[in-house]
């Protein structure tokens, strides 16, 4: 049980930390064009990009394989950048790109998991069984994602049906925000 809360609280501040900033303003980026109505869409969004993170996680823990540490860190902030772009490219927002957003946060959560897969392979001991860390490490996760998400879609809820903001500002201010802050991560972090 002690191996269960130990990795359930790592994969809680892997996003529920300032460290994890990136994190955030990818679940902010990817949740930006939905709203309330939209819960369950946003779930099952979070839940592809939890999968393809620990997919990723569990390959390289096995040495399956291994990438360049730096291009990795370089990667995650163009991940955000390039889900912030799509979010400002017109389309009718009453037509969901859900489709296009699972396979993003599926195929960006398996960069995202690169990201982390050092670290947890050096927290694990040479022959011990990576089950129960993978499972509690990814509930962790899951669960601050939701915390994420609730609170992006409770504010959103706020500012459009409260005090009126239309929708195009907020998903152009979400986006706008994650990409700057994204952008100067990329810079700072280019690999060559």
């Amino acid at each position: 049980m002690n191996d269960f809360v130990f990795y359930f609280k790592t994969g809680w501040s892997h996003i529920i930390s300032w460290d994890a900033l990136d994190h955030l303003l990818f679940i902010i980026a990817l949740t930006a064009i939905y709203t309330m109505l939209n819960w369950k869409n946003v779930l099952v969004l979070v839940t592809a990009f939890t999968i393809g993170h620990s997919l990723t996680l569990a390959l390289s823990v096995y040495d399956v394989i291994r990438f360049n540490e730096k291009w990795v860190e370089f990667l995650i902030p163009c991940t955000i950048v390039f889900t912030g772009v799509i979010n400002l490219i017109p389309q009718k927002l009453n037509e969901s790109p859900f489709k296009t957003n699972y396979l993003i946060a599926l195929l960006f959560g398996l960069i995202h998991g690169m990201g982390f897969a050092n670290t947890i392979r050096f927290m694990l001991a040479k022959n011990q069984d990576i089950v129960v860390p993978l499972i509690s490490f990814n509930f962790g996760l899951e669960v601050g994602q939701i915390v994420v998400v609730s609170i992006v879609l409770l504010t959103c809820y706020f500012w459009l049906n409260k005090i009126g903001l239309s929708r195009k500002w907020w998903i152009g201010t979400l986006s706008v925000f994650a990409i700057s802050i994204a952008v100067s991560m990329a810079a700072q972090r280019w690999p060559l």
